[in-house]
């Protein structure tokens, strides 16, 4: 079966977020952190990740990320924070 990973990337400790979903959460945390990819992620520098979650089916994977988007960053940052309090870089794990 396929996973799919909820994402949530930081510039720094309470820095500017951004929230992505994928099947390979490996190749995906290459390309932000080689920022071969152009867009928002290259041009804000945000590349630490610092929460994910997996989940079974890309629909829920989706609803997670919208869910997740429509939140307001106090709700964001409490969710990182209880998780991983130091805003670590969970990448070095996964890669």
């Amino acid at each position: 079966m396929k996973n799919y990973y909820v994402y949530i990337l930081a510039s720094k400790r309470n820095g500017t977020l951004y929230i992505g979903v994928t099947n390979d959460l490996a190749r995906r945390l290459g390309e932000h952190k080689s920022k071969s990819v152009p867009g928002f992620t290259r041009r804000y520098g945000v590349d630490i990740l610092v929460w994910y979650e997996i989940h079974n089916h890309i629909d829920a994977a989706i609803t997670r990320e919208k869910q997740l988007k429509g939140w307001n960053r106090a709700w964001k940052i409490r969710l990182i924070e209880t998780h991983n309090s130091g805003w670590n870089d969970l990448a070095p794990g996964l890669v």
